[in-house]
């Protein structure tokens, strides 16, 4: 009897602690989200997140894009050019994400994994979709998520490969809270462009002090509210949503790991 009972208390033990694990394991995947919504548009930080999550009360943020005649930043896709594509057209492999400029999980995909997404796009073997919310705008207060997206459009217009650059330099220099509006300033968005080579030029620098692509920013943000997605940032492996940050602060599964998700999800 006593053998038996220290076998129960045994077997009970190993399930509290696989239990206990599995609790663990589910915060860390939930740890850290940002939860925007509410009648009132307030701004409710919980424990249990990854990401940033919003609501369409909370807005997208004061439109800047006044009287601008609508322009569509070359070499975008679909409907108003809403989504930026690096890669070929027909690569093995399709990734989609979704960002928003000013959320620090997004900055943590992009650059644990964005030089990855590069270097697979550049061997044509995949092909990346970017899409774009600004959410913080209307949530946090500011002009920063939309500034910045502003500033994009003007990047992808003189070329995928320098919106590819330009996107990781924003986010390697992206601020340390939401609440900090740092890409809100031109100048700022301006003096980070400098960091590619070839980015500044008469063009470049008009379309980010006048704003030029904010009718765009606007459309592009409308499309995310479109999509379904309720938060940033979204990773998608050929359709199918795929979980890339550990839940340790911002830190990003591994390139490697990420190569084993996309073997594990082909296209259908």
């Amino acid at each position: 009897m006593a053998s038996g009972g220290k076998k129960d208390q045994r077997r009970e033990a190993r399930e509290r602690l696989l239990a206990e694990r599995e609790e663990q394991a589910r915060r860390a995947r939930l740890r850290g989200r940002l939860l925007v919504g509410g009648a009132l548009g307030a701004v409710l930080v919980i424990a249990a997140g990854v990401g940033v999550y919003a609501s369409r009360s909370a807005g997208s943020g004061e439109s800047e894009a006044g009287g601008r005649p609508f322009v569509r930043p070359a070499h975008t896709a679909g409907e108003d050019g809403a989504v930026v594509p690096y890669g070929k057209e027909g690569a093995k492999d399709l990734v989609s994400v979704w960002l928003d400029p000013r959320c620090p999980f997004c900055a943590g995909v992009e650059t644990g994994l964005g030089p990855a997404f590069k270097e697979r796009a550049d061997a044509g073997d995949y092909r990346v979709e970017y899409h774009f919310a600004t959410f913080l705008d209307g949530a946090l207060g500011g002009k920063g998520s939309k500034r910045a997206l502003n500033a994009l459009g003007a990047a992808v217009n003189e070329s995928p490969e320098k919106f590819m650059d330009y996107l990781q330099v924003l986010y390697r220099n992206h601020p340390q809270k939401e609440s900090d509006d740092k890409f809100g300033s031109t100048a700022t968005l301006l003096d980070l462009a400098d960091r590619v080579p070839g980015l500044r030029n008469p063009d470049f620098d008009k379309a980010v002090k006048e704003l030029t692509y904010m009718p765009w920013a606007d459309r592009v943000s409308k499309a995310f509210y479109g999509s379904g997605k309720k938060g940033t940032p979204v990773v998608e492996v050929n359709g199918k949503e795929v979980d890339v940050l550990t839940g340790k602060g911002l830190e990003t599964i591994t390139p490697e790991a990420f190569g084993r998700l996309v073997a594990a999800n082909p296209k259908a």
